[in-house]
């Protein structure tokens, strides 16, 4: 009981404490618990500053910590809420690129952050291996921040995560492609890897896809699209590790004697 009513008389003194805070005092605590890693505390002394405050500079800006504080605290969709909502209320605001960024941060859809997908582990999961939604969309939030704001200080990073996404995207097609070659389903395999080669051509799934459309053209006795498919892989991918597993081109194979 003691516990409870010394803790009840601190909430109350908190409380109290606050009436008298100025914007400014509620930004510089919102950002001590930010950088403590409170992220749920910093995001109340935000929505409280703008609540209080809503006008101005530090109000405009807590609004864009109240977004970054929900991405670092795992809360994607709140993130991409507040940015948005930023975005409409600021659209012409110095650092709106930075709530486009958050956008694209918050979708990209990882755990382990930017260096990370570049030296993963072997127990992390390969995100060509997840659904492509929130990679698609990820990819079109950074889109936007690199067409809308080409110099902005964002848009390296931007550019180098989309080149993952779009691989990651055309790998998924490709997971999809292997699994049809298993069930057999060459005409299904065929489009899907097809789907990669006309979508993605400069990602290195297509080499892969060039191998799927051989060899389900090969089950699927569509010859002259087998040859077509060779041919362009052997000019593309001279080196490639799949054109060993495959007969020289224009060579019939002794058991085909049907052609």
């Amino acid at each position: 009981m003691l516990l409870w009513l010394s803790a009840c008389n601190l909430l109350g003194r908190t409380t109290e404490d606050q009436q008298d805070w100025s914007a400014n005092k509620f930004y510089s605590e919102a950002n001590q618990k930010l950088t403590e890693g409170n992220f749920s505390g910093a995001v109340k002394l935000y929505e409280t500053l703008e609540s209080r405050y809503p006008y101005g500079r530090i109000a405009q800006q807590a609004q864009l910590e109240t977004a970054y504080a929900h991405y670092k605290n795992d809360e994607q969709a709140s993130a991409i809420a507040a940015a948005d909502r930023f975005i409409k209320m600021h659209p012409h605001h110095p650092n709106v690129d930075y709530a486009y960024y958050i956008k694209g941060l918050a979708s990209f859809n990882d755990n382990w952050g930017l260096m990370g997908f570049l030296m993963k582990g072997p127990l992390q999961q390969d995100m060509s291996e997840r659904d492509s939604k929130m990679s698609k969309e990820s990819f079109e939030n950074f889109k936007e921040l690199v067409t809308r704001f080409p110099d902005s200080k964002y848009a390296a990073d931007s550019r180098l995560r989309m080149a993952y996404l779009i691989n990651s995207i055309a790998m998924n097609d490709i997971h999809a492609a292997r699994y049809y070659m298993k069930r057999k389903a060459f005409i299904a395999a065929a489009n899907r890897s097809q789907d990669v080669v006309r979508e993605y051509p400069p990602t290195p799934a297509t080499e892969e896809a060039l191998y799927i459309m051989i060899r389900a053209y090969e089950a699927l006795e569509m010859f002259d699209l087998r040859d077509d498919a060779e041919r362009v892989m052997r000019i593309n991918f001279p080196e490639s590790k799949f054109l060993k597993e495959l007969p020289e081109i224009g060579v019939t194979p002794w058991w085909v004697f049907w052609r």
